[in-house]
């Protein structure tokens, strides 16, 4: 479990942070003091937003101030890294911030909530961003949900987008193929075939009903295999207690004399978040 103040639910902490009280000060910083939120889940910013913005900020300052915590080296940015880069873009010295006290667990959340409420994610932008606060909070999908108000099975659809090679991954996140083309390529039970699919997802403009059924196709067209005993009841039990445990598919082989157990990772940082749980 996750040390710190935030039981009474991340989206009270979110509003206490955001909004302004009449105990807030108002102070001018650097800019150049300033460094973006190291815990944003957001990679992509639309240019041509950051120079509307800039022209704003050009014509009547910035508004509405930055929300900001002090650092060894001046200050990280919670709340406001779009208003941030506009006035870095419009050439200000300074830029008004009220500096509040947070804990980098308290950083990571708000910072994904924020662009989550605002819908300003990618889905691998969002997958990532779970991702890290599962492994790095050390907690499972489960409670992950419940902190978000996100379904468990949301979450676990967007991180399993993850296991896709990278390259699939990229063409997700730029929109060259969407997250429901993702999901439908987990699906496939030859890898090798996943690049042809997206190629032709992407030549022919194939929707998502017309990739699953190729994907269908494929996969009857598979070699099958013998059709393994069913598992013991007992023993898929432990699996399902062990799924929970670890955050991931667990799975029990056992043999006549001996067995073995397959605990599920896909990255080394989920491995050893895995790790950590067995010491």
């Amino acid at each position: 479990m996750v040390k710190g103040g935030l039981g009474r639910g991340l989206d009270a902490l979110f509003d206490e942070v955001v909004e302004e009280k009449s105990s807030d000060k108002i102070v001018e910083v650097e800019l150049k003091e300033c460094r973006p939120n190291p815990y944003q889940p957001r990679k992509v910013f639309e240019a041509d937003a950051i120079e509307e913005l800039k022209e704003s900020v050009l014509q009547h300052g910035i508004l509405q101030p930055l929300i900001v915590r002090q650092s060894i080296k001046g200050y990280e940015i919670v709340v406001g890294e779009r208003r941030y880069r506009a006035a870095k873009e419009a050439q200000l010295s300074t830029i008004p911030v009220v500096i509040k006290d947070l804990t980098d667990e308290q950083m990571m959340e708000l910072a994904l909530l924020e662009n989550i409420q605002r819908e300003d994610l990618t889905p691998v932008e969002e997958a990532t961003a779970y991702d890290r606060l599962i492994n790095e909070l050390n907690i499972t999908q489960d409670q992950l949900s419940k902190r978000l108000g996100k379904s468990r099975s949301h979450i676990a659809n967007l991180v399993r987008l993850l296991s896709l090679p990278a390259d699939v991954i990229t063409k997700i996140n730029n929109g060259s193929i969407s997250m429901g083309h993702g999901r439908a390529l987990l699906g496939l039970k030859d890898k090798k075939h996943i690049n042809p699919v997206v190629n032709r997802i992407v030549t022919e403009k194939l929707n998502v009903r017309q990739v699953e059924a190729l994907i269908n196709e494929l996969n009857n067209k598979a070699p099958k295999k013998k059709k393994k005993p069913k598992k013991d009841i007992f023993i898929t039990e432990k699996e399902n207690h062990l799924k929970e445990f670890f955050g991931t598919n667990v799975k029990i082989n056992k043999g006549k004399r001996k067995g073995k157990i397959e605990i599920e990772f896909f990255s080394e940082d989920d491995l050893n978040r895995i790790l950590d749980k067995m010491e």
